[in-house]
């Protein structure tokens, strides 16, 4: 089941894009802090339809490569983000050479590796001295609401295993460091129905399941108050872990 979740998402890349939040630059540029003082070739692996590659553009320099194991995500990452180098692979086969890339970041997707297989994969990739990043942005519920919005669409991968601990990581890198960052995304009762569809327990789930947390997130944001033009503030946590390469 885990391998048919990490692969459904390009049947919804469309929601994917106007339904998930962006990254804090912020939370980004602390994971690419360590990488060695003019290195800045960085391969976004899980890349998805582009929302951290997006960051990590901002960063001085960069020079950034796009991967995904679904092609689909990727023609969506090529439209919105023209001009970045875009590969099939995932972290556990990486079609790069030895010592090729400065950092390896991964968003909201380390969850759907293998961390021993995947962490000497990235190895092999990665200069010496170059870094693992891993960022999740996290809805943050402490709120009410969105305790009640995470009941309805049943929590992820990523809650799931954050919730247990930090990420592992193994050889060639060492001990994670962690930080965090709080924040929220004005967001409209469509874009939220649209981040439900890209989920992927929703995309897998059946028919009649997906009727049921259409309905009853529209009688939450009907209980909210929350029109179609509307927005409410959705506050997120993004936590980010980084590591060198020995």
């Amino acid at each position: 089941m885990a391998d048919e979740r990490a692969t459904s998402f390009g049947a919804r890349a469309g929601d994917y894009e106007a339904g998930r939040p962006e990254y804090p630059f912020a939370a980004v540029a602390w994971m690419l802090e360590p990488m060695p003082h003019g290195s800045r070739r960085i391969a976004d692996v899980g890349a998805g339809t582009g929302k951290l590659t997006r960051a990590l553009l901002a960063a001085p320099d960069a020079e950034v490569i796009a991967l995904d194991p679904d092609p689909a995500m990727l023609a969506t990452l090529s439209v919105s983000i023209p001009g970045v180098p875009t590969f099939v692979g995932s972290a556990e086969r990486l079609p790069l050479p030895d010592s090729s890339v400065d950092a390896v970041v991964l968003g909201q997707a380390w969850h759907w590796v293998e961390p021993v297989a995947a962490s000497a994969e990235i190895g092999r990739v990665v200069r010496s001295g170059g870094v693992l990043g891993l960022i999740w942005n996290i809805r943050d519920e402490r709120q009410e609401w969105v305790r009640r919005l995470t009941a309805i669409m049943h929590g992820s991968a990523a809650e799931e295993m954050l919730a247990a601990g930090d990420p592992v990581v193994s050889a060639p890198f060492g001990v994670l460091e962690q930080d965090s960052w709080e924040w929220s995304r004005p967001i409209t009762r469509w874009q939220l129905h649209s981040m439900a569809s890209s989920r992927s327990y929703v995309i897998t789930a059946s028919g009649d399941e997906k009727a049921r947390i259409r309905r009853e997130m529209d009688a939450l944001f009907d209980e909210l108050g929350l029109d179609a033009d509307d927005t409410i503030d959705l506050p997120y946590v993004t936590g980010a872990f980084r590591t060198v390469r020995d």
